[in-house]
């Protein structure tokens, strides 16, 4: 990675945290555009590489602006460029663009009553996890910075990034594919900045963690294979159901009795099994999907070579086989100490030093993991739930809600970090 912030320019940049730019005027100008945009995108979702009229949106907004525009990055993403009046550093921004298969249960005016084919079934589309306000926030400052370009010491790449929740199968997509595609690159990113909205972190706060921020994500498959006899009779047979019982049972043995958990957590999970066609058949194989959660790259490696010794192990002692197929969804979403201490004065002063937050990891995932292998990045955590609010609904479920007044935080936040880190 690249070196950040070296000792020399260390006491020039405290002057540059302690004020910032007085921009108050623009955020202001800007606020109701924000919402109304977010307005938009939320009545108008679009799921992963499918979002055509978002991407569109983006692009004519960041042209009438004077940005220099690229689309179709990864499939349906949208870069911008804005070069500031003076020579220096570039610094990335990045939003996700895309919604869920989620039917929304919200009596909002702007409400979803988008429905598509996913996966062969019918379903409704939703902006369930806050990637409208994401974009929104990120089209904001995007007009504060072109109208503020005396003020950029370098250059600002804008991210709109499709496929945050994973591409459909068979396609690939979302932060991987960028990179794989250059995103990073003409000109070379030196450090990337990123937020996540949150339904139930106050509006006005922000929410931070140095090191592993959020989860890798892991999915896996385990082929159990037994032999088929008749359910009166097991003696004459292997039975996979069993097996498959018996691995689930041992799988989280390594979470409670191998995984250092004082370290950092971990998970696994087996989210569906699928056996046998009736009652009275004792089935010749078993499937089991799941997925495994690190925030730790050591712990990481040792679950994943320990899932694939017990399964095969396990199978082999109840008379069957089995094997353990393991795929990467995301990386661990990290935030580097030298830079998230560099720029929390920068968050303490647009939000105040008693509302930005340490907290503890997350076991969700994030594929703006994929960015931070390749340069320096800092992920943080907005908040979107209304004030008193006592009861606030989960990302990814019909009834998620976010309070517009969380937005302006988000803009000032995402400005004056691209700034601070500029003038470092």
């Amino acid at each position: 990675m690249k070196k950040i912030l070296t000792l020399a320019c260390f006491c020039s940049c405290l002057a540059i945290w302690a004020q910032g730019p007085n921009l108050e005027k623009d955020y202001a100008a800007i606020e109701n555009k924000v919402i109304e945009w977010r307005h938009d995108i939320h009545q108008n979702p679009e799921l992963s590489n499918r979002e055509f009229k978002t991407a569109e949106k983006i692009a004519n907004h960041l042209k009438s602006l004077g940005i220099e525009v690229t689309t179709g990055v990864a499939h349906t993403g949208v870069v911008g460029v804005l070069k500031g009046d003076n020579p220096g550093k570039v610094v990335a921004l990045r939003a996700d663009i895309d919604a869920l298969p989620v039917t929304e249960r919200n009596d909002l005016p702007f409400k979803s009553t988008v429905t598509t084919e996913f996966l062969g079934e019918k379903v409704g589309v939703m902006h369930a996890c806050g990637h409208d306000t994401h974009t929104a926030i990120l089209m904001g400052v995007a007009e504060v910075l072109s109208k503020n370009k005396d003020k950029i010491n370098g250059t600002v790449k804008f991210v709109f990034q499709p496929a945050e929740e994973g591409a459909p199968p068979g396609e690939e997509g979302g932060a991987l594919l960028m990179v794989k595609e250059g995103v990073l690159k003409n000109p070379d990113v030196d450090a990337i900045f990123g937020l996540h909205i949150n339904s139930q972190t106050p509006v006005g706060t922000i929410r931070y963690k140095i090191g592993g921020a959020l989860a890798a994500a892991q999915s896996f498959t385990i082929k159990v294979k037994g032999k088929q006899s008749h359910g009166s009779q097991p003696w004459s047979g292997v039975d996979p159901i069993l097996i498959s019982a018996k691995i689930i049972d041992g799988l989280q043995t390594i979470i409670s009795r191998e995984a250092n958990l004082t370290n950092e957590a971990a998970v696994i999970t087996v989210g569906k099994i699928k056996s046998g066609v009736r009652f009275n058949i004792i089935p010749e194989s078993a499937e089991m999907l799941g997925t495994i959660r690190t925030l730790d790259y050591d712990m990481k490696d040792h679950i994943n070579k320990r899932m694939k010794e017990m399964v095969a192990d396990i199978a082999k002692a109840y008379g069957g086989e089995a094997t353990c197929e393991i795929k990467d969804a995301t990386d661990i979403t990290f935030n580097i100490p030298e830079l998230a201490q560099q720029m929390l004065p920068t968050l303490q002063r647009v939000a105040g030093d008693g509302n930005v937050i340490a907290q503890k990891a997350i076991t969700g995932a994030e594929d703006f993991s994929y960015f931070q292998r390749d340069v320096p990045g800092f992920f943080f955590f907005l908040g979107g739930m209304t004030p008193g609010n006592t009861e606030s609904y989960p990302h990814h479920t019909p009834d998620f809600l976010i309070d517009d007044a969380g937005m302006q935080l988000g803009v000032k936040a995402m400005t004056e970090l691209a700034l601070d880190y500029l003038n470092m």
